[in-house]
């Protein structure tokens, strides 16, 4: 490598570039696949790579892979695999917290290893839910640990984690614009992080069993939301009290020619959940629904709440309920908790603009976001990432819902599994890409798509199925990020970079530069998308290695396995999904996630200079 690289023109744009970018993540000024493409633009725009390779990205090796992994996991979810996990982790665990907390946790941690695993965590949810009302066990206990070994999980194969599966493209990038002489850097095999992930995942458990349980929230915790107990839970957690009235609406009422919104506004107004007016009777009425004479309105307040608004306005309270009681049987329906995840297209929207009610039959009652509750003005407020909506339907439709990629259901619903008659074909699909990856010379991208085709053409998933299952948003955010990779390459930024960081540490061991890009990784990780981390720092990282005279593959694993290090915040997508259904506070995440993190960087780095 060239000693003393000075700073070109094009190599100021590239760092003006990379300025540009992780102020756009931080501040999430735009959503970070928009800003990816705007510093995709940008780096055409500048000439900072080749015209034929700026969209190289989006048919590159990794993006395919993640194509096809988010395809094989909707199928696994399809057949209703998770189920029999679940039935079998209560068979053998029995009712040990410890136990139970240890078999979901490596379940889920495992399962990581081969899909991603925000779509783990959101297969489990339900799952651990379900085993949580089932043995009545604190659901906090379990899902801090499920979601920490989900995280961790990613690291056991190179297509756990989308950074994992970039990192084979980014240190081929790399290759192109090593110097005359230097060896290329050999890309890694499905399974050559196998063991660092194990290890990282037993120290996961090893952690949470011995010290993390400790500091896991332990006063005023939540119980799982089952259909058995759903007035009891939500009267606990959230404060929803009272119970179901009919309420007719006579011909002196105020509400005569109101829409359902304008009377939910009313002083004292119970909560809306039901309407009769000449067709049948029906629930989650939309806002823009007519009042008449004559119209039966189903409510969910206390006695005296509900005794006081018709009083006011002149409603006949009805004895019984007649006109819903089949309606409000919980048998066909009651209250569940919908999360909100990442990549929904319902982020930023208020909850009157996503109209839940007309579009997917469910009515809001709260919404749980980080802890704080609001339950009045829902109609104005702003839906952000990992909100958890306290929402009232019928079974029917919640199960329509939780097919839905842009919810998460929390709540462990009765529902029958879609397709389990295909179960056979998803695991034979997802046992041949393995073979294709272990035994075979195939790509990765091509061994993934083989096992996903073959669940298309199988009837696992239809093909609008397969395309609604793939995160968009995490294609466009890799592929777009990839030409600033190449640009830090192709202008030798990465090698000034390089030297400058070396400059900074000076003559030290090769372990604390690895430190140093372990932490530097951890850190863009919380504050940023973890692709983004890996693009900017990989290249860094394989320049220093060439620098000090290590083995830049290590260096480029070791930020690769750092971008999972990320306990402390809820930033990650995985730590955004169970922070409401948990009832955690960013608090619970420093405080267990601290201790986590020091554990993960001690274990990959010692593990990984073992291994390698």
């Amino acid at each position: 490598m060239d000693a003393g690289l000075t700073l070109s023109g094009d190599m100021i744009l590239v760092l003006m570039l990379l300025g540009l970018t992780v102020t756009l993540f931080i501040f999430e000024i735009v959503r970070i696949d928009i800003a990816a493409i705007c510093i995709m633009v940008l780096v055409g725009l500048l000439g900072l790579v080749p015209g034929d390779e700026l969209f190289s990205g989006f048919a590159s090796n990794a993006v395919i892979s993640i194509i096809a992994v988010m395809i094989i996991g909707a199928g696994l979810d399809r057949t209703g695999v998770m189920n029999v996990v679940a039935g079998f982790i209560v068979k053998v665990g029995g009712r040990s917290e410890s136990r139970i907390m240890s078999m979901v946790s490596s379940t889920v941690g495992v399962s990581s290893g081969f899909m991603q695993n925000t779509g783990a965590t959101a297969l489990f949810l339900p799952v651990v839910s379900r085993i949580s009302a089932r043995l009545d066990l604190p659901l906090p206990r379990l899902l801090m640990p499920m979601g920490f070994c989900a995280i961790v999980g990613g690291t056991i194969t190179m297509v756990g984690s989308s950074p994992l599966i970039l990192l084979n493209d980014l240190i081929l990038t790399s290759n192109r614009s090593l110097p005359p002489g230097a060896e290329a850097v050999q890309p890694f095999d499905l399974f050559d992080v196998t063991l660092v992930g194990l290890a990282l995942l037993i120290a996961a458990l090893s952690y949470f069993l011995l010290i993390g349980r400790h500091l896991l929230p332990t006063v005023d915790t939540k119980r799982a939301a089952s259909p058995g107990r759903t007035m009891n839970y939500f009267a606990e957690v959230y404060g929803i009290q009272g119970d179901v009235y009919e309420m007719l609406v006579t011909v002196d009422s105020p509400l005569v020619g109101m829409r359902i919104a304008e009377a939910e506004h009313l002083a004292g107004a119970p909560l809306m959940l039901a309407i009769q007016s000449t067709d049948e009777p029906r629930l989650a009425p939309p806002a823009d629904e007519m009042i008449w004479v004559g119209t039966v309105l189903g409510v969910m307040g206390t006695r005296e709440q509900v005794g006081e608004f018709a009083l006011a306005n002149k409603l006949r309270l009805q004895p019984r309920l007649r006109a819903f009681g089949n309606l409000f049987n919980p048998t066909r329906a009651g209250i569940s908790e919908v999360v909100i995840p990442p990549g929904s297209k319902l982020i930023g929207k208020s909850v009157a603009e996503a109209r839940l009610r007309s579009r997917f039959g469910i009515s809001v009652l709260a919404v749980n976001r980080r802890n704080e509750i609001f339950s009045e003005d829902l109609r104005n407020l702003e839906l952000q990432v990992g909100d958890c909506l306290v929402s009232h339907s019928t079974w029917r439709d919640l199960a329509t819902v939780a097919r839905d990629k842009d919810f998460i259901v929390a709540t462990d619903i009765p529902k029958e599994e879609q397709r389990p008659q295909k179960v056979v074909h998803a695991l034979s699909f997802f046992a041949l890409s393995m073979f294709l990856i272990i035994f075979t010379d195939f790509q990765l991208s091509i061994a993934l798509l083989a096992g996903a085709v073959g669940m298309i053409l199988t009837g696992v998933l239809s093909m609008d199925e397969a395309y609604q299952s793939v995160s968009w948003k995490t294609v466009f955010l890799m592929a777009s990020l990839i030409p600033l990779g190449l640009a830090m390459e192709v202008t030798g930024t990465a090698p000034w970079l390089a030297q400058q960081v070396l400059g900074i540490l000076g003559e030290v061991p090769d372990i604390v530069v690895q430190a140093v890009l372990a932490v530097l990784a951890t850190i863009f990780t919380l504050v940023m998308s973890n692709v983004g981390a890996a693009v900017l720092l990989v290249p860094i990282a394989i320049n220093i290695a060439l620098e000090t005279g290590g083995n830049p593959a290590v260096y480029a694993l070791i930020v690769g396995l750092a971008t999972s290090n990320a306990f402390i915040l809820p930033t990650h997508p995985v730590n955004a999904l169970i922070m409401g259904p948990g009832g955690y506070q960013v608090k619970d995440f420093i405080r267990v996630g601290g201790g986590m993190s020091l554990i993960f960087l001690v274990v990959m780095l010692v593990a990984v200079n073992l291994l390698f």
